[in-house]
């Protein structure tokens, strides 16, 4: 079992609004209004291959997690929302597996000719796309099964605030673009606490290093700060 071996070629790459891994959302469908889109190669002649896939509200995505830089397998792993403690990897859903493939459910918003556009994706720019299946909500919807550790979790919601020159500074950038949605996103995003464990906890501190953070949105840089364990303020963007 061990010697079989298996190769697999993209059919797209995805364009995202994450340029990088930070800020990406922990699971799809925590920032709804994030979009990428999805422009199926040719070679699988899209306009045969997408044929009756708009009636469709939703897709999984499967795809590779290209910037896995991990080479040793680790059974326990640390998800960010146990706060440092560890748990099975088949208990999660790390990036950091055997063989790097994920499964992503997202909204279907358009299929225009041979491009899909999605919302809601967690997935960061450039993920190579090896599959796009129907959600099909008569079969797969399961409102009564258990969800584990993930829902014994419990999250006080963030509040999140932007100062007045950030908000100047995204209403211009709204304007020029025509995203109405960036400011939906940037709130969403940070309402996840996108923070790495280890900076989390230094709310009170004045340290540049511990507690000002920064992700990236499209073009934009969004600088932001934890002022208390549930409250933070977008102080910059920088364009």
């Amino acid at each position: 079992m061990s010697d079989l071996q298996f190769s697999f070629k993209p059919i797209g790459i995805l364009k995202s609004c994450y340029p990088d891994k930070f800020g990406v959302p922990r699971q799809s469908g925590l920032v709804k209004k994030a979009y990428s889109e999805l422009q199926i190669s040719s070679e699988f002649q899209p306009e045969f291959s997408l044929e009756g896939l708009s009636g469709y509200s939703h897709v999984w995505l499967q795809f590779v997690f290209h910037l896995n830089s991990s080479t040793r397998f680790h059974a326990k792993v640390h998800p960010p929302r146990l706060d440092g403690e560890s748990i099975g990897l088949f208990a999660t859903r790390s990036p950091h597996r055997p063989n790097p493939i994920g499964l992503s459910l997202v909204e279907l918003v358009e299929v225009k000719k041979d491009t899909l556009i999605f919302a809601g994706a967690d997935l960061v720019d450039g993920t190579p796309i090896l599959d796009v299946k129907p959600y099909l909500p008569h079969i797969e919807s399961k409102p009564d099964a258990r969800g584990g550790w993930a829902l014994e979790v419990q999250k006080d919601e963030i509040q999140v605030e932007f100062s007045d020159s950030a908000m100047e500074i995204l209403q211009n950038w709204i304007k020029k673009t025509g995203k109405s949605e960036l400011k939906e996103v940037i709130t969403d995003v940070l309402k996840q606490d996108p923070r790495p464990v280890i900076y989390k906890g230094y709310e009170s501190q004045e340290s540049p290093y511990r507690n000002k953070h920064a992700f990236r949105l499209y073009e934009g840089d969004i600088h932001f700060q934890f002022t208390s364990k549930n409250h933070v303020i977008v102080f910059d963007i920088l364009l």
